[in-house]
C-alpha cells in the first residue's frame, strides 16, 4: 500500500523577489576589478542556466550596478550646477568655463592614481570624483578672480593671466598641499574596510597632486584665450549694434 524511499531535500528553501532562489557568492580574484567579476558572471550563467531560470545582484554588487548607471547624471548635474553657480557669481558665460577646465585635469589625475595602485572605481571612489569638482574648482577661482581684478585695472589678459598665477601660486599651494596631507592617512589605512576608504582617498589625492600642478599652467593660457575670444563676440555685437543705431538714425 505504501512505498518509501529516503531522500534529501534542503532544510530552507531561499526566495528572492518571490521566487525560490539559490545564493551564489564570491569575491573578485586579485587584480580584477569588481565590474570585469560581474560581466564574466553574467556570462557564465547565460551560458550555463536554463532560459527559464534569470539571475538578480544584490550587496555590493548590486549597489556597483546602481551607482554605475547613476554616476554620470551625478557627475553632469554636479557640472551643470556649478557652472550656474559661477555664471551667477561672475556674471559671464566665460569665467566658468575657464575655471572648470582643472576638472579633466582633476580627472586623469584621480584615473591615474587608481590604476597606479591597482583599485577599482567603487562607490566610494565615485563620490571622491564629485568631490573633486568642487576642491579643484577652488583653486582656479583665485586665479580667475584676481586677474578679473587684474584687467579692471588696466592689464591686458596676458599680463593679468600673468600676474594672477604669480600672486596666486602660494595660496593656491598652501590649500592644496593641505588637503594632500589630510589625504594621505585616508588613502594608506589599512584594517577593516581599508578599500573602501583607500579607493576615496586616492582617487582625491591623485586628481588634487594633478590638477594643482597643471591648472597653474593651464587655467591661464585659457583664461587668456577665451579673453580674446569674448572680446571678438562682445565686439561683434556691439559693432552690429552700432550699424543698426546708426541706420535707424538715418531713417
Amino acid at each position: 500500500v505504501v512505498s518509501v524511499e529516503r531522500s534529501t531535500t534542503p532544510p530552507q528553501i531561499n526566495h528572492f523577489n518571490r521566487l525560490r532562489s539559490a545564493t551564489i557568492s564570491g569575491s573578485p580574484a586579485p587584480g580584477t576589478s569588481l565590474g570585469d567579476a560581474l560581466a564574466a558572471l553574467q556570462t557564465a550563467a547565460d551560458d550555463t542556466l536554463p532560459e527559464t531560470a534569470s539571475t538578480a545582484l544584490a550587496g555590493q554588487s548590486r549597489q556597483f550596478q546602481e551607482a554605475g548607471q547613476s554616476i554620470l547624471l551625478i557627475f553632469g548635474l554636479a557640472l551643470v550646477f556649478i557652472f550656474l553657480v559661477l555664471a551667477a557669481q561672475f556674471e559671464s558665460y566665460f569665467d566658468p568655463i575657464v575655471i572648470l577646465v582643472a576638472v579633466p585635469l582633476a580627472l586623469l589625475g584621480a584615473f591615474g592614481a587608481l590604476l597606479v595602485a591597482g583599485l577599482q572605481l567603487n562607490i566610494f571612489g565615485q563620490v571622491g570624483i564629485i568631490m573633486l569638482i568642487g576642491l579643484v574648482s577652488k583653486n582656479s577661482i583665485l586665479i580667475v578672480e584676481f586677474a578679473n581684478q587684474e584687467m579692471d585695472r588696466g592689464k591686458t589678459a596676458v599680463e593679468a593671466a600673468i600676474n594672477a598665477g604669480n600672486i596666486r601660486f602660494r595660496p593656491i599651494l598652501m590649500t592644496a598641499f593641505s588637503t594632500i596631507f589630510g589625504l594621505l592617512p585616508l588613502a594608506l589605512s589599512s584594517g577593516a574596510g581599508a578599500v573602501s576608504r583607500a579607493s576615496l582617498g586616492t582617487v582625491v589625492l591623485g586628481g588634487m597632486i594633478v590638477s594643482t600642478l597643471l591648472s597653474l599652467f593651464v587655467v591661464p593660457v585659457f583664461y587668456v584665450l577665451l579673453t580674446k575670444a569674448q572680446r571678438k563676440v562682445v565686439g561683434s555685437f556691439s559693432s552690429s549694434d552700432s550699424r543698426r543705431e546708426a541706420q535707424e538714425s538715418r531713417v
